[in-house]
């Protein structure tokens, strides 16, 4: 997934995004409601992680402003506000969680997994493609009870298509839902993640239209 990270204190935000990074998610991280603005103008996101004490305003105000746009993007607020009353301006302002700092970083993934399967319209982390039985919240594959192992890169490539199935997906999007802001791409990298993920799960699983892009078949 390509997330925006909105978190103003150093230390949180460097840690938030090495867990999520590492798992293979692109993360742009932000510190101020006007930078967020920017990328949300310029960038798709599939999920925005949001402070709320922010150092020009309120995460709830931006929030308000996404919504107001008609922006669908998932949004999980990170603050240390822990009043009932919060929670229900937050959420009443359109927030899909509400996870309270401190937080274990193991549970925002958690957190991050279920809310993107809930905006990809099935809530369910067990799926069953064609021979593949795929457990979306361990990340774990098998075929004919033999487990298939993905890099954090293979498996974030993988679950774009999960979430759009029969969606012809291209090139520049699967970079976008891959890399952060900044990040050297050289040219046949989608191509080379793509090839790695048919030896492994089929060649069959994943198809090309040429000058087009790719699609996982319904």
């Amino acid at each position: 997934m390509r997330i925006l990270l909105v978190e103003d204190t150093v230390g949180l935000g460097e840690a938030i995004q090495d867990q999520i990074t590492a798992e293979g998610h692109a993360v742009d991280w932000v510190e101020t409601i006007s930078h967020a603005e920017t990328s949300l103008h310029s960038t798709h996101y599939d999920l925005v992680l949001l402070d709320l004490m922010l150092p020009d305003g309120s995460g709830i105000e931006l929030l308000i402003k996404i919504r107001k746009a008609g922006k669908t993007v998932p949004v999980i607020i990170l603050t240390a506000r822990d009043q009932i009353s919060d929670r229900i301006k937050g959420l009443n302002a359109g927030a899909d969680d509400y996870l309270i700092k401190p937080f274990d970083l193991s549970e925002l993934s958690a957190r991050i997994a279920a809310v993107s399967r809930r905006y990809a319209g099935n809530p369910n982390p067990l799926l069953q493609i064609g021979p593949l039985e795929i457990d979306l919240s361990k990340h774990l594959i098998s075929r004919a009870g033999t487990s298939i192992n993905l890099t954090a890169r293979e498996w974030a490539l993988f679950e774009a298509f999960i979430q759009r199935p029969g969606t012809l997906i291209s090139k520049s999007q699967l970079e976008d839902h891959l890399y952060a802001f900044g990040t050297e791409i050289e040219s046949n990298t989608i191509e080379v993640y793509i090839s790695r993920l048919r030896k492994k799960l089929g060649r069959d699983l994943l198809e090309t239209v040429r000058g087009l892009g790719y699609r996982m078949p319904c």
